[in-house]
């Protein structure tokens, strides 16, 4: 088990190639703690629908072996995939967590993303099909959506979005359907099923909980970070801020900042205006705008000149994920979109027949999603410590510097955040490259691991 102390003033703004490279051979060389990897599939009832969530629980065997944080708690982790995935797409990093540092780490698959038809939970088949039809969450074991409930929409009246995407596909959910009702209550499921997830594996009174997500995981775990007692920090690595501060990023001119030194390319962005009703439907493009940057990053401009070389990697890639879930539902959270927020509140509570009052209740706890909790209804937000990839697409220093860090001085009472970068890898940051069989994963979780047994969270001040 690595085991090197650290203090809370001794993170590093920087870690460059070198020492990223050394810190991988050193925690990947010696031998593995044994562990014990263990599915937990529940049941929870939420807006009067019940949901199916899964969970997958990473822990060593001998429980003697789980680490201690600096209060004296065991150490656990608590993961969420980004917006194409399941606990699969975390699996590299929560076993990392728990066979070279001793964490209990639970990865929490988003609520419809668990494939329950399969117990190896991959996804059959592509997600665009011939027929007209497009895969769809499973909520419940048992429920399908049909092909009757949704009208399939291809997007590109919005041009700074079809910049960024391509030509998107949506499943609009009808009005009165399952799909539409299921649609505008998964808020309020993904928070419960986190709570649920927690107390099960994390009791309060042994474990200290660090909460990670990826990309769009990111607004998430921030949403529930104040909303659980023992969630003690954020070791956001490649996980996107509150939706609020996320809204004001994507609208930032350049919202993709600088990436490995060449200019924004993109101008202003309007404001996401989606639907609650509707599902975005991944397809190649997705690999495709994350490889694009990437490419970039390592080989600069002259990337263009093999672009269909890059194009078959890009095919080859989205081969390799299709098997993920690849459908997508919450910009409405993580780019603060609260006209839909609020619609979608509105659509459960006419279902439910609530009164006013407790409606305009359902209204504002939606709408109070992207934002940090009021000081009067939870506890501060816990200190945070961002980790950030060379070559990532979406997470330039510049939009820390410009929008994330003085966004966060904002919240009331301000929680202590930092920012390291790591001078390799991408947005996938356990994604392999030369020297890094792991990408800057084992690098980033020996930040993490020193930061929490050394004290950084500890305390809120700077």
């Amino acid at each position: 088990m690595i085991a090197n102390k650290s203090h809370r003033n001794s993170i590093p703004d920087f870690v460059g190639r070198t020492e990223i490279v050394e810190r991988s051979d050193q925690i990947l060389s010696g031998p593995p703690i044994p562990v014990r990897q263990d599915e937990d599939v529940f049941r929870i009832e939420a807006l009067g629908l019940e949901w199916d969530l899964g969970v997958m629980v990473y822990q060593p065997r001998d429980q003697s072996k789980i680490s201690r944080a600096a209060d004296g708690k065991k150490i656990g982790v608590f993961l969420l995939h980004g917006g194409d995935g399941d606990f699969k797409s975390m699996e590299p990093i929560a076993k990392l967590y728990a066979e070279r540092f001793g964490h209990k780490a639970v990865a929490m698959t988003f609520p419809g993303r668990l494939y329950l038809d399969d117990p190896g939970r991959d996804w059959p088949g592509d997600t665009i099909n011939a027929d007209g039809s497009v895969r769809t969450p499973i909520w419940r074991a048992g429920e399908y959506i049909t092909r009757d409930q949704y009208d399939v929409i291809r997007d590109n009246a919005d041009q700074s979005l079809r910049l960024r995407y391509g030509m998107r596909t949506l499943a609009r959910a009808k009005p009165g359907t399952t799909f539409y009702y299921r649609m505008a209550a998964w808020p309020m499921a993904f928070e419960l099923g986190m709570k649920e997830a927690m107390r099960r594996h994390f009791p309060e009174s042994e474990y200290a909980v660090f909460v990670t997500g990826h990309s769009t995981g990111g607004p998430l775990v921030f949403m529930i970070c104040q909303r659980v007692n023992n969630v003690a920090g954020v070791i956001a690595v490649e996980n996107s801020p509150f939706g609020f501060i996320q809204a004001k990023q994507h609208h930032w001119s350049g919202a993709l900042g600088k990436i490995s030194g060449y200019d924004r390319i993109t101008d202003k962005e309007a404001p996401r205006h989606d639907p609650f009703n509707e599902l975005y439907v991944r397809s190649w493009r997705d690999c495709a705008r994350y490889a694009g940057p990437e490419a970039l990053g390592r080989e600069g401009p002259a990337a263009l000149m093999r672009l269909p070389s890059l194009m078959e990697e890009v095919f080859a890639w989205w081969d390799q994920e299709k098997v993920r879930p690849q459908f997508k539902a919450e910009y409405i959270i993580t780019h603060n979109i609260t006209s839909s927020l609020e619609a979608a509140a509105r659509a459960s509570a006419k279902r439910l027949r609530l009164s006013r009052a407790d409606t305009d209740k359902l209204v504002a706890h939606f709408r109070g999603y992207p934002y940090p909790l009021p000081v009067d209804q939870g506890k501060p937000v816990p200190p945070v410590l961002f980790a950030i990839a060379k070559d990532s697409r979406d997470h330039s220093p510049e939009v820390y510097r410009e929008v994330v860090l003085p966004l966060f001085q904002t919240i009331s009472p301000t929680p202590k955040v930092r920012v390291t970068r790591f001078d390799a890898g991408t947005h996938f940051y356990t994604r392999a490259e030369p020297e890094l069989p792991l990408g800057i994963g084992p690098a980033v979780a020996k930040l993490y691991h020193d930061a929490i047994t050394g004290g950084y969270f500890l305390s809120n001040s700077n």
